[in-house]
């Protein structure tokens, strides 16, 4: 198979067909493509957040969303497991597809479609219970464990994909709301990971840690992109330029740009994403 050039790459848009295509990146590597979303809006109540919103999101990769504050990257992101469908009033439009099926599927098991879409929010929120059972919790109500030391093996395992073992091996049945709050975060990480999903998304998820807990979340990130599709929304450009292979720029509720993440730091398409990039609006 040819490989596409740099100088091509740059040129073309970058989206796949949406039948299980590939998307390629800024360094040529070509892409299976995990979630497909086509035409997708928004609404609440009568205000329209999203706008015929199309992407498609890479597997084994990060994708980051940027954009001003109430631009609608992290209502996309809640349509990709459906977290929509619990505020009233929301209607979403559109496809959405994981793997090619349509998530919103009446059909679609909702519980599980959020196993295989796993969620890592802004604020580290540790349920009030033992690091082991934050971790074990998923495993256990999916029944994806046999017993104990099944259990036992997944929440270890889990807790070391999320760069945490080490350091709470010998406090596993101690709280977990009593961790500081970049190991509660990577916690919460562990969890999203113990049910084995495909797809992890993370809504700024380094925005209340401090500079030292975030270095640790972003090589995090790098190591977890080896297994998971990670989609992250931050407000941060410099860490979307540091954890992400492709980066999505929304503004007023529209998909202004999107393609490999060198791409659309060094020579975007559009002026808004320029200007945007420059600071001179945001």
């Amino acid at each position: 198979m040819r490989m596409t050039s740099e100088s091509e790459i740059l040129k073309q848009s970058d989206l796949a067909d949406g039948k299980g295509g590939t998307v390629r990146t800024f360094d040529a590597v070509p892409r299976e493509v995990r979630v497909t979303a086509r035409d997708v809006n928004v609404f609440y109540g009568p205000k329209q957040a999203l706008t015929d919103i199309s992407i498609d999101v890479p597997s084994k990769a990060v994708t980051a969303f940027i954009g001003p504050s109430g631009c609608g990257k992290s209502t996309f992101l809640r349509c990709l497991n459906r977290m929509n469908d619990t505020i009233e009033g929301a209607r979403v439009t559109g496809k959405i597809e994981l793997d090619g099926r349509d998530i919103y599927d009446p059909d679609l098991d909702v519980v599980e479609l959020r196993a295989r879409v796993g969620m890592v929010f802004q604020k580290p929120n540790p349920f009030p219970k033992s690091i082991f059972e934050n971790v074990a919790y998923g495993p256990r109500i999916h029944g994806l464990a046999r017993g104990r030391a099944e259990l036992e093996e997944i929440v270890v395992s889990s807790l070391k994909k999320a760069s945490l073992f080490e350091e709470v091996k010998d406090r596993l049945h101690e709280p977990g709301t009593g961790l500081s709050g970049g190991q509660q975060q990577r916690l919460c990480i562990a969890r999203a990971i113990a049910v084995s999903p495909e797809v992890i998304l993370m809504d700024e998820p380094c925005s209340a840690l401090d500079p030292i807990a975030t270095a640790k979340i972003e090589e995090l990130i790098d190591e977890l992109k080896r297994n998971f599709t990670i989609v992250i929304v931050t407000h941060s450009m410099q860490q979307a330029a540091r954890v992400s292979q492709r980066t999505a720029f929304f503004h007023l509720g529209i998909l202004v740009e999107e393609g490999p993440t060198e791409q659309i730091f060094t020579n975007p398409r559009e002026k808004r994403t320029q200007d945007y990039i420059t600071g001179r609006f945001g």
